[in-house]
């Protein structure tokens, strides 16, 4: 996971995110290396290595979700790593359509590259609710569901009788972006293209995404174009 060492006046401090320097004044030095001990003592910062070689294998769900877009992880920036995701899904995915938008909030750089790399105009066709947390990790089916309800809701005046690319970060279980692109449907948008930014999500990890078995992940029991019927999107790239 990432750790970031910063400088303010005197003193050392860490932060899992460099956007947390920012809002202190702090100025970054560099990441903590993987299997590095770092010990501050008496003002003087040393570092120390266990002798086993351990390669960095960054966790891709930060550049895809966790980490905030004005984060810089590993040298790369999240909004611009958000960005060329989404270009590159525009090149391997293309589809005719009058707007393109993002899911907020992750998906919402991903659709910015996808529409700059496509010429189809940018959007906002979802509004969010910003005091709904993070629905894939909440508890139980039913609490994920009515938590997607309450936290994002269409712009009916935005999509209404559009061909829409509704470009999200992930698909983990596949009930959130079934929700929503039903409520594009219903919002009035005359074709809902799913567009997503990170490849099929096939491993559990328990150090962040936190899913209980593989089993809960749709991209383990059905094919691509099995999710994109469940989800109920015209296409699915």
């Amino acid at each position: 996971r990432p750790l970031c060492i910063g400088r303010l006046d005197e003193s050392y401090v860490f932060a899992s995110e460099t956007c947390a320097l920012d809002a202190l004044g702090a100025e970054f030095i560099r990441d903590v290396e993987p299997g590095e001990v770092c010990v501050v003592e008496n003002g003087e910062l040393r570092s120390l290595h266990c002798g086993v070689k351990c390669p960095s294998s960054a966790c891709v769900f930060e550049y895809i979700y966790f980490a905030r877009p004005d984060s810089v992880i590993d040298g790369a920036s999240v909004e611009l790593a958000r960005q060329e995701a989404g270009k590159y899904l525009s090149l391997e995915h293309p589809v005719g359509a009058d707007m393109v938008m993002g899911v907020p909030d992750s998906g919402i750089p991903a659709a910015i590259g996808y529409a700059r790399c496509s010429g189809i105009p940018y959007g906002v066709g979802l509004i969010k609710n910003r005091y709904i947390g993070r629905t894939f990790i909440q508890p139980g089916q039913d609490k994920r569901e009515r938590s997607v309800r309450l936290k994002l809701n269409a712009l009916r005046e935005a999509v209404q009788g559009k061909r829409v690319i509704m470009v999200d970060d992930s698909i983990v279980r596949g009930t959130t972006c079934a929700r929503i692109v039903a409520s594009m449907r219903r919002a009035g948008a005359k074709e809902v293209h799913l567009r997503i930014s990170s490849p099929p999500f096939r491993h559990t990890c328990y150090f962040g995404t936190d899913i209980g078995s593989e089993e809960n992940l749709i991209a383990n029991q059905l094919s691509i174009p099995e999710i994109e019927k469940k989800t109920g999107a015209d296409t699915l790239g």
